[in-house]
């Protein structure tokens, strides 16, 4: 199956957050109530180097795809 590389999700037991899903490398879910992220990966120390930058870009990327779904919504 190939999977979006965002997924948006809410569950009710958190009613003010909003959580999306990155499903690529470095995989993650950000809670962008208040933008604490949960990694679903364990990194090593060579990891580290390429962590901070690709997951600057991935946070960056899913509020972005955050933003654009919400438009999408509103605009329909």
């Amino acid at each position: 199956m190939n999977l979006p590389k965002f997924l948006l999700g809410d569950n009710t037991d958190f009613p003010d957050a909003i959580f999306v899903v990155h499903t690529e490398f470095p995989r993650f879910v950000i809670n962008l109530e208040n933008d604490e992220v949960e990694w679903m990966e364990e990194f090593d120390a060579q990891d580290q180097k390429e962590l901070s930058t690709e997951a600057e870009n991935a946070i960056k990327e899913a509020s972005a795809f955050y933003d654009r779904e919400v438009a999408r919504y509103e605009d329909a």
